[in-house]
């Protein structure tokens, strides 16, 4: 769902720049059971929860994602209707990711689930490691 507003963008309030340390990288995602999307779909919501963002902005803190794989995950959150793609025309052309009423809906889940997956580290983290050691007996 891509807009084409009016030359200029509405007024809007400026969005702080994104934290480049917001994502801990040595926190293991795989241990939250929960996935919405693909491996960077969530981060990309929470990078977005403040206002939109340009491209280049969302790439600060999701370093090690490439631009293909941004890409993907951006349209994949689009097609499910979590994120508007908007496209400012003019002599600085530029486009604007921002979450939908549907993708801030995630927001409170999202924040759930990881409370959820603080309260259970430990546990989780033992889980995967007895997996992984063939903790497998059927």
């Amino acid at each position: 769902m891509t807009q084409t507003p009016p030359l200029t963008p509405p007024s809007q309030v400026p969005v702080p720049p994104l934290d480049p340390e917001m994502f801990d990288p040595v926190c293991p995602s795989p241990l939250v059971p929960f996935k919405i999307g693909d491996k960077w779909a969530t981060l990309i919501l929470r990078c977005l929860q403040d206002g939109p963002r340009r491209f280049s902005e969302l790439k600060v803190p999701l370093r090690e994602i490439t631009a293909k794989s941004l890409t993907q995950s951006l349209r994949g959150l689009e097609r499910d209707g979590f994120v508007a793609r908007t496209e400012y025309e003019g002599p600085a052309r530029r486009v604007e990711y921002a979450l939908t009423p549907l993708g801030r809906g995630l927001l409170g889940p999202l924040d759930a689930a990881c409370e959820w997956t603080r309260e259970h580290w430990d546990e989780l983290l033992d889980a995967q490691e007895a997996g992984g050691a063939g903790g497998d007996s059927a």
